[in-house]
């Protein structure tokens, strides 16, 4: 059984590390940017994650794809990746003391069976001063997260708590995945560490 986790990052690697599952992560060819975002955040995740899995379910047929998207979404705003010091700031500005949702779609291939889901998970932040905004955005690695920030380490600073699954908002919800790999014959359950 191959496996392949369709994404670059750290914390999916970590999370689907918990399990006694071999993988591989590739990096999806795909253009995010050719999505647009229609005001619907759940149908975006699964358009984002459903064409990360397509593009490496052709280049790995026979293997099992897993891909996921995360945004966060607040008052009909998408917070993505932030692309400089100042979209960051101004995120983290705009979250401050407020609730906000964190939506991930997951989307799994093998051959011609398909299975996606999302999960969400609302988050609230602390109300944060300037001078706390500028040391997380300058001492943190923000930008390969949704929202420019991060929920783990000294994200726990910032975050004053959430309602929903912990790692969704470290972008790979397991319950989430766990449903989905069933439908293949995969239990988590039988893979713990």
């Amino acid at each position: 059984m191959q496996i392949i986790l369709g994404s670059s990052s750290p914390r999916r690697k970590e999370i689907l590390g918990y399990f006694k599952l071999p993988f591989t992560q590739a990096s999806p060819q795909f253009d995010e940017e050719a999505v647009p975002f229609d005001g619907e955040p759940n149908a975006y995740v699964l358009k984002l994650s459903d064409g990360k899995a397509e593009s490496l379910a052709q280049r790995f047929p026979k293997a099992i794809v897993i891909s996921a998207d995360t945004v966060v979404y607040r008052n009909g705003k998408i917070y993505g990746k932030p692309t400089s010091d100042a979209e960051a700031i101004r995120s983290l500005s705009e979250l401050s003391g407020n609730w906000h949702q964190v939506i991930t779609g997951i989307s799994i291939r093998k051959g011609n069976h398909h299975f996606h889901g999302t999960e969400e998970t609302r988050v609230l932040f602390n109300d944060l001063s300037e001078k706390q905004i500028k040391d997380y955005q300058t001492r943190v690695h923000w930008a390969d997260k949704a929202g420019g920030y991060a929920i783990q380490q000294a994200g726990g600073l910032i975050v004053n708590k959430i309602d929903g699954c912990f790692y969704n908002v470290m972008g790979l919800p397991l319950n989430t995945l766990h449903r989905l790999l069933l439908n293949l014959s995969i239990d988590l359950w039988d893979h713990i560490q």
